[in-house]
């Protein structure tokens, strides 16, 4: 609850420009969720209840990295511009 109440306000708070590479940071963390849940249901794998609840943090995790990197692509490509470059002398 307090991670999404967090989340909300740095979001709201900062500028559109900034977007990009918060989504970034926030790829990495998740990233370092995913390992540590596969940590923990490779560190007790004869408990059910760790096995399930490091299942629902990976899928969970893994699907928030991969909207991410389409989302920050989707951002990436909306900065590139459409024309040639131009020949410079």
């Amino acid at each position: 609850m307090l991670a999404c109440f967090i989340g909300f306000e740095v979001i709201r708070r900062v500028s559109p420009l900034l977007h990009t590479p918060l989504m970034s940071l926030t790829n990495a963390l998740d990233a370092i969720a995913v390992v540590g849940a596969i940590t923990l249901v490779g560190a007790h794998p004869h408990s059910r209840l760790t096995t399930i609840a490091g299942t629902i943090a990976i899928a969970a995790a893994t699907s928030n990295v991969v909207g991410g990197f389409f989302i920050t692509d989707r951002m990436l490509r909306m900065f590139k511009t459409s024309r040639p470059a131009s020949k410079a002398q």
